[in-house]
């Protein structure tokens, strides 16, 4: 069993009051088009005309060699944060593919366990990667282009 973890509350509102992001800027403003753009708290897509906030997201406490650095959305005005037990989120089941990867406990990617899944394929792509002992959690980009989505924990 794993479960999905959205970004947390506090860092989405902090961005919202203009906390710098991954690169040290101030998050920018932009309006949907509802062309796909995956809000990172609710894991909803922003409806088209809605205002998000465009940045550069670090999924990782310190830098380092391993700490992927890339673009996000988030909803500009306050959301309610996916939590785990409402299902498979819509930014988890629209995509053809994935890419999912594991990491150490470490923070350091495990090597082995990055792959492209299918849709279809997602959730036995998981499981396979959590039965590696030295996996601490997964994260889920676009395998596309490369944004984060998510991150997997052991349940």
């Amino acid at each position: 069993m794993y479960r999905i973890s959205a970004l947390p509350t506090e860092q989405v509102q902090a961005y919202r009051f203009g906390r710098p992001d991954g690169y040290g800027n101030p998050p920018e403003r932009a309006i949907s088009d509802g062309g796909g753009n995956p809000c990172r708290h609710c894991l909803k897509y922003i409806p088209e005309g809605k205002e998000m906030l465009v940045l550069a997201h670090r999924p990782f406490a310190e830098t380092q060699p391993y700490a992927e650095t890339g673009p996000i959305f988030l909803c500009a005005e306050p959301c309610a944060r996916h939590e785990d037990e409402d299902g498979v989120p819509e930014t988890l089941i629209s995509s053809p593919n994935y890419l999912i990867k594991g990491y150490g406990s470490d923070d350091r990617i495990v090597y082995g366990t990055g792959i492209i899944a299918p849709q279809a394929q997602f959730q036995e792509a998981v499981a396979n990667i959590f039965d590696r002992a030295d996996v601490a959690y997964i994260h889920v980009r676009s395998a596309l282009n490369n944004c984060y989505h998510t991150r997997i924990d052991r349940a």
